[in-house]
């Protein structure tokens, strides 16, 4: 039997925006593919956004030649949980790197008004399989996903 790492992080953004500018930022397909599948370092080969209860999000993509992982392929499955407008999302996640399940999530985000626009708090509870990337990894990636976001709703 392989070992599971379990770790949590809590993420804070405060996003110049108010809530339901950052809630259409997940809801809306086109806007969330811009902050949370297009990037420098892949292609995206499959992504589809649907965030009402009990709906399966997908996002598969390829990185580029000249990358670390050239050729290889991600795949994030997601199940949407939990949906208040404006103020919660709750949605589980897995992920694969080639054909092998690497991790599995329960991912919270809240969006919490306040004078600025938006305090954006992401919770993410997360089992790491063996040859995953790690949770020092994957927070480094929310980092960036958040900062991306932000950029695309201020």
């Amino acid at each position: 039997m392989s070992a599971i790492a379990h770790a949590s992080f809590v993420l804070r953004r405060e996003i110049p925006a108010p809530p339901a500018r950052v809630f259409e930022a997940f809801a809306d397909p086109e806007i969330k593919r811009r902050w949370f599948a297009e990037g420098d370092q892949h292609e995206v080969e499959e992504f589809a956004s649907d965030l009402r209860e009990g709906a399966t999000e997908r996002l598969r993509y390829r990185f580029r030649e000249g990358t670390q992982f050239a050729g290889m392929r991600i795949a994030n499955t997601d199940t949407v949980l939990n949906v208040v407008p404006d103020e919660r999302i709750i949605w589980a996640s897995k992920m694969a790197f080639g054909d092998a399940d690497i991790s599995a999530a329960l991912i919270t985000a809240e969006l919490l008004a306040v004078a600025a626009g938006t305090e954006l708090v992401l919770t993410f509870q997360g089992a790491f399989f063996e040859g995953a990337d790690g949770p020092q990894i994957r927070e480094m990636g929310w980092e960036t996903l958040l900062d991306r976001l932000a950029g695309t709703v201020a």
